[in-house]
């Protein structure tokens, strides 16, 4: 299964609770470069391993404006935990109802005898919330390719592409 939408569509706006139990919106981002990040479960290796290398970019993403907002389906209180073990200092947002992950297209349908996890997948959207990267892995083990998500967030917000 593969996101419903492509590159140059506009991205579906939605809201959830972040791991402090703050409704986000994904347009509360608008006019910011965003990596919009769906992984599957928290705690498990290659989750940690993504969300640790996209927030060692943390620092150099917001100097030019860009956000990481990252999605799974475990609880905020989980999602909590997961932020405070591994200083993510970034919204995590739970789809513990896995009503966005469906959205966006990016849903096992069984993984590992779990329904509805989140495929590891990224979005990059312009300021604009118009779509210009995405990557969707039914594989669960395969990680992004790092070096195109920032690239992408770099060329974005040095492009003012609405910044």
């Amino acid at each position: 299964m593969s996101a419903s939408f492509n590159v140059g569509d506009n991205a579906p706006d939605f809201t959830l609770p972040d791991q402090n139990m703050n409704e986000v919106s994904l347009s509360d981002f608008a006019g910011k470069p965003i990596a919009l990040i769906f992984f599957p479960l928290a705690f498990s290796p290659v989750c940690t391993a993504e969300l640790s290398n996209f927030s060692s970019q943390i620092a150099r993403l917001r100097e030019y404006g860009a956000r990481i907002v990252a999605i799974s389906v475990d609880s905020p209180f989980t999602l909590k935990a997961f932020a405070e073990d591994h200083g993510f200092d970034f919204p995590l947002l739970s789809d513990f109802n896995k009503e966005v992950s469906k959205l966006y297209g990016v849903q096992h349908e069984d993984l590992m005898g779990l329904r509805g996890v989140a495929m590891r997948s990224v979005f990059v959207l312009d300021g604009n919330g118009v779509v210009t990267y995405k990557w969707v892995s039914e594989d669960p083990h395969r990680e992004p390719n790092y070096s195109e998500v920032l690239a992408k967030l770099e060329e974005l917000a040095k492009s003012g592409a609405p910044a």
